[in-house]
């Protein structure tokens, strides 16, 4: 840390000196400082031991018992509507509860394929990356899982603060769900990542290394891919050179450490080169150096394995789109787009500005329902103003209707909303504002004085969807390895598109045939799609 950040600490950091110290003595606790009063920027003097905005609901602080953990109507399972509940209020489980969730979802895990099955109706979702409460909101959009087919891509975890929640909340579905309930394995489910970016941390601070181990077990026994209406080839990064036929899956080790090389290390790391369906030579794989391993695919790969495979699309996550998703080129034999990115992760680290999508496909219908729970948030808070928002008063209403009594409690809400929101903004914008201004100037240490330009500084500089993946773009590849070599590039694989037989050649693609011998793509889906 430089003298200057270490200054900046020392201004933001003002406590209240007082001459008497706390009856109770720690080895570290200095006797000059009074930790139960805090100096507010303004000079006003608060108690560290009550809530400033009181209107606001404290974090659940209580530890489930077994009656509220398991549920009435199987003592063996968890109690979701509790969990749910209990996590929106940033609650915690003890560690044998969620030790419970996790092994017994890993036993379920190691019974599966390495490449699912799964039938239509269907719901697929791309990266969650710990944010727990727009999970929530994906759920409210794509609908109970009581009652509906959910695929996962992967990358649940790392990034986001709520990553322990999301697994322990998705897990226990699967408990509930075995048959409708879905997970795949993301490139963020494995120890090298987790512990380069926050899982680790986040298990060692909520709970334990332990529950960190049986994760990782658990990850093990994610599977790799999944066959979805025996149409589309659902996978979290995309195709290999050595993966040239679904039977290929069954060949695959899944329950280790993915490699930094190979067919799984490229279904969770490979993306589609950028100008797919616009490349002027007939390279199928080339060096992946956005992610520094594995291969950007073309789009006379993806044509050839799903002609070869009699498939219609490959669906994908891996990557954060504006939209929260992005079709790609069609295939010539169907019209319909050989390539599906999917990313479920709304306002992605809190700066991306991105919208979240699902993809649901029923009776022959693709319907990309995309959602962004930040904006909705945003455009509520953009009401209260700086002046209301630092207003402590409480409006009481007498003698006035119903209507107006209601008005007035919203609007306190809404404050009481706002003035945490605040809060949280500032604290997240701190911790970022290093990382991301490095990103920005392309540098791994900063000039002196930039920090100075503080979290508005920040905000200004990162405008829109590509400045903020330009800025993230760094922490999108491999981790260093910890005294291993990292991979040498991937030398350029070429080939030549499969030729279809000639009545295939000016296919109708309103009414596309079969491929040969498969059977698999009877008619092409109709294309929807739904802002929430």
């Amino acid at each position: 840390m430089t003298e200057e950040q270490s200054n900046i600490g020392i201004e933001t950091a003002q406590v209240s000196v007082v001459a008497k110290a706390p009856k109770k003595k720690t080895g570290r606790l200095r006797k000059d400082i009074d930790f139960t009063v805090h100096v507010m920027e303004n000079g006003e003097t608060v108690s560290t031991r009550e809530r400033v905005i009181k209107g606001v609901p404290a974090p659940a602080v209580n530890v489930p018992t077994a009656t509220e953990f398991f549920s009435p109507i199987d003592p063996t399972k968890p109690n979701l509507a509790f969990l749910k509940d209990h996590f929106l209020h940033e609650g915690r489980v003890t560690e044998e509860q969620a030790l419970l969730i996790v092994r017994e979802a890993t036993r379920i895990l190691k019974t599966e394929p390495t490449l699912l099955d799964v039938a239509a109706p269907v719901t697929v979702c791309g990266d969650i990356h710990g944010q727990y409460f727009d999970l929530v909101k994906l759920f409210e959009v794509g609908g109970d899982p009581a009652t509906t087919r959910y695929l996962f891509l992967g990358d649940y975890v790392d990034r986001g603060y709520y990553s322990i929640e999301c697994v322990l909340y998705l897990w226990s579905l699967k408990i509930w769900y075995p048959d409708s309930v879905f997970l795949m394995r993301g490139n963020h489910e494995c120890k090298h990542l987790t512990d380069y970016f926050t899982f680790k941390l986040e298990c060692d601070h909520k709970y334990s290394e332990e529950l960190y181990d049986a994760c990782m077990e658990s990850f093990c026994a994610l599977p790799l891919g999944a066959l979805m209406n025996k149409q589309f080839l659902c996978i979290h990064g995309g195709l290999s050179p050595e993966l040239t036929t679904l039977d290929d899956f069954d060949k695959i080790d899944r329950f280790r450490e993915p490699p930094t090389y190979g067919v799984m290390c490229d279904l969770l790391w490979a993306d589609p080169i950028e100008n797919f369906g616009q490349e002027r030579n007939n390279e199928f794989y080339t060096h992946n150096s956005a992610r520094g391993c594995s291969y950007y695919y073309s789009y006379n790969a993806a044509c050839t394995f799903l002609e070869k495979n009699g498939l219609l699309s490959i669906i994908r996550a891996h990557e954060a789109q504006d939209a929260g998703f992005k079709m790609y080129a069609t295939t010539k034999t169907t019209g319909f787009p050989a390539l599906i990115t999917i990313f479920s992760a709304p306002n992605y680290l809190d700066i991306y500005n991105n919208k979240a999508a699902i993809l649901k496909y029923e009776n022959n219908v693709l319907n990309i329902r995309q959602f962004n729970i930040t904006d909705m948030l945003i455009a509520i808070l953009n009401i209260c103003s700086k002046e209301e928002l630092d207003d402590e008063k409480i409006m009481v209403m007498d003698e006035v209707s119903e209507q107006e009594v209601r008005k007035h409690v919203i609007k306190n809400k809404i404050l009481a909303v706002g003035r945490m929101a605040r809060v949280f903004n500032v604290l997240r914008e701190e911790k970022e504002k290093i990382s991301e201004l490095k990103g920005l100037m392309g540098t791994t240490s900063l000039p002196a004085g930039t920090l100075a330009l503080g979290a508005e500084g920040i905000k200004i500089a990162i405008r829109t969807f590509e400045q903020a993946k330009q800025a993230d773009k760094d922490n999108e590849k491999l981790p260093p390895l910890n005294g291993e070599k990292m991979p040498e590039p991937a030398k350029p694989i070429f080939g030549s598109p499969v030729t279809l037989p000639f009545e295939l050649q000016d296919v109708d693609r309103n009414e596309s045939p079969p491929l040969p011998n498969t059977g698999r793509i009877k008619r092409t889906p109709t294309l929807t799609k739904t802002e929430y």
